[in-house]
């Protein structure tokens, strides 16, 4: 009996499947929903088959008549695996496992690489020349390294004076912000600031020893002292970072101006309360030219340039024109023979007033020595320049010397036919 009711329970699913495997193949497709129930019985009757295959053997034989036992279907987990054949691809192993561990390894050993001080020893390139600059000598002065860069270079490859003059300007403001002085003004202490009032140069003298070359590395040191009773007197000298060779030495006087009104004012109490802790005792590194300047006009002047005019780029913070392109227009009237046999090596500056954007300025040159030029002098010129009512901007003096290496400027080949 027991073996009766084990036969007929493998035997009916068996029956059952066959039926749908024929209908599927007549064309009648079973529905979704159909086919779920399906499986989920299949499923529910193959864990009890194997139970009932497990603890039970049907005999070969039932009332006389054979017997032959079905296995269950597979499950549909098991029915859905699919083993491709083994080929020689298949057999490889896993690329992308395998390139992740080389890049892993080479980027360990880039780091290791790059850790070992393989570097030469050079100031230039083991020391950071570009920081903000730094306070030395007990606070009294403020040193900043510049690098010389290929557009800071004039036609005989070494550094324009304009180059050298921003170097002068980039350091004073920078003193006045390291030493926590700087307000939202251009070089304004908070209480300058409070009272609308300015710093302006009115005096700039520079010698120059040595021009820097491409690639230098020049040390800019800068100190403050008290000019008379409302004066500020600020030094520079620029060396050679690398030998200390003095390349520059320069004075200036600067007095303040309302912004508003632009005229002169006293330095006020509070002011100098803020600014005489970082004032030096100290005589000007440059000793003061106090020769007066002559008079320069149309009448006596060798060189004129007329049309001047500030671009939006040449005004600062304060609203004029920056002092430095004061001097690219002093040396825009100045003799073409000076400037490609000699450089400038003294410079004395006397600023009158401002200058604005819709100004429109007269540049004037004379050569103060033209007999002893003629037999082998240096130079030596007397500059102006002037708005285009007759108002005096700055009044200056130049003093020249023959370029070191002979004549460098370049020219470009005449291919006129002869």
């Amino acid at each position: 009996m027991a073996a009766t009711i084990a036969a007929s329970m493998v035997l009916s699913p068996s029956s059952e499947s066959s039926g749908k495997v024929s209908g599927n193949i007549n064309g009648s497709n079973p529905s979704s929903g159909d086919v779920c129930v399906a499986r989920m019985k299949s499923k529910s009757a193959t864990s009890g088959r194997l139970q009932v295959k497990t603890n039970a053997q049907a005999p070969t034989k039932v009332n006389g008549t054979k017997v032959g036992i079905v296995d269950a279907p597979k499950s549909d987990d098991e029915a859905l695996v699919f083993h491709p054949p083994r080929t020689f691809i298949n057999q490889l192993p896993d690329w992308s496992m395998l390139l992740a561990a080389i890049t892993t390894i080479f980027l360990a050993a880039e780091k290791q690489w790059m850790m070992i001080d393989w570097k030469p020893k050079r100031p230039d390139v083991l020391v950071d020349p570009y920081g903000f600059g730094r306070i030395v000598e007990d606070g009294s002065v403020f040193r900043q390294n510049f690098s010389i860069r290929s557009y800071e270079i004039s036609a005989d490859r070494t550094a324009s004076i304009e180059t050298l003059m921003n170097h002068l300007q980039e350091t004073a403001l920078n003193h006045v912000k390291r030493a926590g002085l700087l307000a939202n003004g251009f070089g304004s202490t908070p209480e300058m600031c409070k009272r609308n009032l300015i710093w302006v140069v009115s005096k700039m003298q520079v010698l120059v020893d040595h021009y820097p070359q491409w690639g230098d590395i020049v040390q800019v040191d800068t100190w403050v002292a008290a000019a008379g009773k409302n004066g500020m007197r600020r030094d520079w000298l620029v060396q050679d970072s690398r030998t200390g060779k003095t390349l520059l030495r320069a004075t200036s006087v600067w007095v303040m101006m309302n912004k508003e009104t632009r005229k002169l004012s006293k330095i006020p109490d509070e002011v100098r309360e803020e600014i005489h802790g970082y004032f030096v005792d100290s005589p000007p590194i440059v000793e003061d030219d106090n020769r007066k300047l002559p008079k320069l006009d149309d009448l006596n002047a060798d060189h004129i340039r007329d049309g001047l005019t500030p671009r939006w780029s040449d005004l600062d913070l304060n609203q004029h024109v920056n002092n430095v392109k004061y001097i690219s227009w002093i040396l825009e009237s100045a003799p073409s023979s000076v400037l490609e046999n000699h450089e400038l090596a003294a410079m004395t500056l006397e600023y009158r007033r401002e200058c604005m954007r819709d100004s429109i300025v007269q540049s004037l040159t004379s050569i103060i020595n033209k007999d002893e030029v003629d037999s082998g002098a240096e130079p030596e010129c007397q500059h102006l320049l002037r708005l285009l009512g007759g108002g005096e901007i700055v009044k200056g003096r130049t003093r020249w010397r023959p370029k070191s290496g002979g004549k460098l400027f370049f020219k470009p080949p005449n291919n006129e036919e002869t």
